[in-house]
């Protein structure tokens, strides 16, 4: 019998032990994920998981938002860590380590979990004005060193065409933002670009050489 009740207890403190590690462990994995994304216009992975996050097996979603739909089919985590798009060690050499056709998954980062970022289509569209502001939030208040706004040329192709830099006109480079929730960059000029246009976005964080890089779909009327 001692034996048997030693058995017990050691089982007990093995289910006490583990149901701590499983209390502890949530808030670490929520807190590493913590970053944050251009939210307007919402980046490709963003507004997915705005629009599908509480829907996500709607099999509606296939023909309303194709692009999401293949992006959810393709690798959930994507719209689920849609605030951890980035790279770390770039060292401000963006072109040299993001390869034409992957700026939206930031060169297959994190294993290639973004890769459907980079498949060209019919992306849902925010429209602009001829002016506009772009919002970055800023879940970990990591700061910014600059960011970094680019405009796809006019007569790019989204629709067929994987993103390259050669596609690009940089339109603003800001100055350093200290800490906070949220980044704006405002009255943003679109120039003589009319219909449908990527704004990429890379976000130079301050803590340390991390890079996110961001995708939104735009439309110019």
């Amino acid at each position: 019998m001692p034996q048997a009740g030693s058995h017990r207890w050691a089982r007990r403190a093995l289910a006490v032990l583990l149901s701590t590690a499983m209390i502890f462990a949530v808030p670490l994995a929520d807190s590493a994920s913590a970053h944050g994304s251009v939210v307007d216009p919402a980046s490709r992975n963003y507004g997915c998981w705005l629009r599908w996050g509480n829907d996500f097996q709607n099999p509606a979603m296939q023909q309303q938002d194709p692009m999401c739909w293949q992006a959810w089919q393709d690798n959930t985590n994507a719209m689920w860590n849609w605030n951890g798009l980035y790279r770390n060690g770039v060292g401000g050499n963006h072109e040299a380590v993001i390869p034409n056709g992957q700026l939206c998954s930031a060169g297959l980062t994190e294993g290639g979990r973004y890769r459907s970022m980079d498949t060209p289509g019919p992306w849902t569209m925010a429209n602009l004005a001829s002016t506009f502001n772009i919002r970055l939030s800023d879940q970990a208040r990591h700061g910014a060193d600059y960011i970094r706004v680019y405009i796809t040329r006019q007569g790019y192709n989204a629709l067929t065409t994987p993103l390259g830099w050669n596609h690009l006109e940089l339109v603003r480079t800001t100055p350093k933002y200290a800490p906070g929730d949220v980044y704006m960059i405002n009255n943003l000029g679109k120039g003589s670009r009319t219909g449908r246009h990527v704004i990429y976005v890379i976000w130079q964080a301050s803590h340390m050489d991390q890079s996110f890089y961001f995708c939104s779909d735009v439309n110019f009327g």
